[in-house]
Parts: structure tokens; C-alpha cells; sequence
């Protein structure tokens, strides 16, 4: 009978749930082809320098900064529909950056297409996700739903593994899925119900009473453009390891983050996002120190291990960014505030994660790559005293 609880939870979920878990799983496995590929990609086709690959998160990561005009431009789309034009938007980028990347300027015009799409997903499937929950149990959606997105994970790892060590396939057939999986979770999420769009105006304002969500996504963004950029970068540069030590590290991240999801939804709405927040911002400390310095102070096996459960912990701290998400959905003064504002996040985000990216990569060549992950640190030291502030205040939101 125990066993049957997961299959009579699945049955029992309403149609709108059941199809963007449908979409969420899908996209994911696309998702973490392409994450589990790229640096490789780029380091076999094209063997770029650290200051070259940091310089390609400006292309990579500029849709981001750009996203919130692009959500103000599809304001006459709800945030259902405009997840089906994210999703056909990386769907095209893969297939080129796949199929028509023969020089490296052109792979970085097929990189915007596809961070496009993934950029504008970042702040809707959020915003779907909360809306898909019942009141007071937003933290617990937003951390079953990331779960669904770690079961992907484990799919797309998988799927690169085993085809990259017993099949044979290549870049082209990667790209080629990923970009299927996305056609797929767009049809999908096109069959959902759409919801009231938002007014154009709100997409592009700034409240000062939300000052300090802004501030703890800008101090996030930063610290996951060094992950995200220098984390795979460090194991595929400095510790030489191949394809499929990455997609095996993500794989064992999503298997652990299957139990660590619900749990962290969990621990938001029970123990709130103050406290989990400066949990977060502690770990991450001592995560970049692992990161930047396990290569001198230790014996090159033991700090190989230790980078990688810097990896597989930073990865798990990434998923604390929907305590983020419920922390402005509480203290919206408006409900058509929380979406614009989640989208005007990312781009105020960006702002400061292409800067960061851009700064590491001179950092890394000038000094070496340990004095990225010191800045790091730094950004962790002040997402610390930032979390510090966070407060729920006791405000009678109005319906849209």
C-alpha cells in the first residue's frame, strides 16, 4: 500500500498541476543535457581561456539582464503562455548551437536565442509554481516541484553518461534532444489553462518596499554567476576531468536534492526564510574557500573530492533561491506585484552577474583561479548580513 501513495498522489492532482509537473520534468531532462555538455563543448570545439569563457557569460547572460523588458513586451501573454515562448526559444538555440556553430561568434548568437528562453522561464516557472499551491504551503510546492526538476536531472545524466561511454553519441545528438525536450514541455504547457495577464506598467516599476528581495537577488545572482561559470570550469580545466565526471556529479546532486527539495520547501514554511537563508549564506562561505584552496592545502585525490562535494553542496544551495521567491510572495503588498517583480529580480540580478562574470575571468587569468572563489566568499559575507534583515511583516495583501 505504501507503495502505491506516490501513484495516488499523481492521479489525485488537478489537470494544471499535473501537466507543468509534466512540462517541468521534460524541460529539465532538456535543461541538464545541455548543462551536463557545454563546458565540454567548449573546451573540445573551441579550447577557450578562462578569460574566454568568462567573457561568453556576457552573451550568456545579457538575455537576463534583458528579460524584464521582454516579459513588459509580452504583457498581452500570461505567464503560461509566455513559458511556451521560452521553451520554443531554447529549443531553437540548441539546434543551432548544435547543428550551425562552425566558428565560435556565431555559437555565441545561437547562445542568446537559447538564454533567451532560458531566462524568461527563470522568474515564470516560479510565479506557476506558487500559484499552483495552497496557501501557506508555497515553500513546500516551489521545494516538490525543484524535486520533480532533480528526478530530470537524474534522467538527463543518465542519458549523457551512458551515451557519452557506451553509445558514442556526440554533441550533435545531445543538442538535438535537448532541443526535442523543450518542443515537447512547450506543447504541453500550451495545453494548460491560461491565467490573467498582468498590466505592462508593472512589469517595469521598482517599489522601494522591496528593496531588500532586490538586494538578496543581486547578492545571489553574483555568487551563482562564479558557480555556474567557474564551478565545472575548475573540475574540466584544473582537475582535467571529462564529460562524464559532470554529468555524474549532477546526477548524484539530483538524487540527494530528490530527498532535499521537499524537505527545504519544508523547512521554509515551518522554520521561515530568514533562518534559511542565513543557513545558506554560512555553507556558501566555506563552500568557496573548498572551491579556490582545496588544490594547495591538500593531496591532489583528497581535494579533487573536496571540489566535488563543494559542487554537489553548491548545487543543493542553488534550489534555497525559492526561499527567495516565497519571501516576496509574503510581503507583495499587491498579487499582480509578485510576478513583475520575480521578473525584475533576474534582471537586476544579471546586471551584477555579468559583471561578475567579466571580473572573475581577468581575476583567474591575472591572479588564478582561487582569488574567483575568495570573491565568492566575499559575496557570501555579505549575503549574510543581508539575510540578517529579512522580515515577515504582518500586511493584508490585495487580490488582482
Amino acid at each position: 500500500m505504501a507503495m502505491m501513495r506516490p501513484f495516488s498522489r499523481i492521479t489525485n492532482m488537478p489537470r494544471e498541476l499535473k501537466l507543468f509537473v509534466a512540462a517541468s520534468l521534460v524541460g529539465g531532462i532538456a535543461f541538464n543535457i545541455v548543462e551536463s555538455t557545454f563546458n565540454n563543448f567548449l573546451n573540445e570545439r573551441f579550447a577557450l581561456t578562462g578569460f574566454q569563457r568568462s567573457f561568453l557569460e556576457f552573451p550568456r547572460e545579457l538575455p537576463g539582464f534583458l528579460v524584464v523588458f521582454v516579459s513588459a513586451c509580452l504583457w498581452f501573454l500570461c505567464s503560461r503562455r509566455q513559458t511556451v515562448v521560452a521553451m520554443l526559444f531554447c529549443a531553437a538555440g540548441a539546434l543551432l548551437i548544435g547543428f550551425l556553430s562552425p566558428v565560435y561568434m556565431i555559437m555565441v548568437a545561437w547562445l542568446f536565442i537559447y538564454s533567451a528562453g532560458q531566462h524568461l522561464f527563470i522568474p515564470l516557472s516560479s510565479t506557476i509554481g506558487m500559484e499552483l499551491a495552497k496557501e501557506g504551503k508555497t515553500g513546500q510546492r516551489l521545494g516538490q516541484l525543484n524535486s520533480i526538476r532533480n528526478v530530470s536531472i537524474i534522467i538527463g545524466s543518465l542519458l549523457v553518461m551512458v551515451g557519452f561511454k557506451y553509445v558514442g553519441i556526440t554533441f550533435h545528438h545531445t543538442f538535438a534532444m535537448a532541443a526535442f525536450g523543450f518542443t515537447v514541455a512547450a506543447v504541453v504547457v500550451f495545453k494548460m489553462k491560461p491565467e490573467q495577464t498582468q498590466r505592462p506598467t508593472e512589469h517595469l516599476k521598482l517599489y522601494k518596499e522591496y528593496r531588500l528581495y532586490y538586494l538578496l537577488s543581486i547578492l545571489y545572482g553574483s555568487r551563482k554567476q562564479i558557480f555556474l561559470t567557474f564551478g565545472p570550469w575548475v573540475l574540466v580545466t584544473i582537475f582535467h576531468q571529462p564529460t562524464q565526471t559532470i554529468a555524474g556529479l549532477f546526477l548524484i546532486g539530483a538524487v540527494v536534492g530528490i530527498v532535499f527539495q521537499p524537505l527545504l520547501g519544508r523547512a521554509i514554511d515551518g522554520l521561515g526564510e530568514r533562518f534559511v537563508l542565513l543557513s545558506e549564506a554560512t555553507l556558501l562561505i566555506f563552500v568557496c574557500l573548498g572551491y579556490g584552496f582545496s588544490k594547495f592545502l591538500l593531496p591532489e585525490k583528497t581535494a579533487f573530492i573536496t571540489v566535488c562535494i563543494c559542487f554537489l553542496l553548491d548545487q543543493m544551495l542553488m534550489s534555497v533561491n525559492i526561499a527567495r521567491s516565497t519571501y516576496m510572495r509574503k510581503i507583495a503588498l499587491h498579487n499582480s506585484h509578485v510576478q513583475p517583480a520575480l521578473t525584475s529580480s533576474v534582471t537586476l540580478d544579471h546586471i551584477f552577474s555579468i559583471t561578475v562574470g567579466l571580473l572573475g575571468g581577468v581575476i583567474w587569468d591575472a591572479f588564478g583561479f582561487q582569488y574567483v572563489f575568495l570573491l565568492g566568499s566575499l559575496i557570501a559575507v555579505c549575503n549574510l548580513f543581508a539575510a540578517f534583515h529579512v522580515r515577515i511583516p504582518k500586511i493584508k495583501r490585495v487580490a488582482a
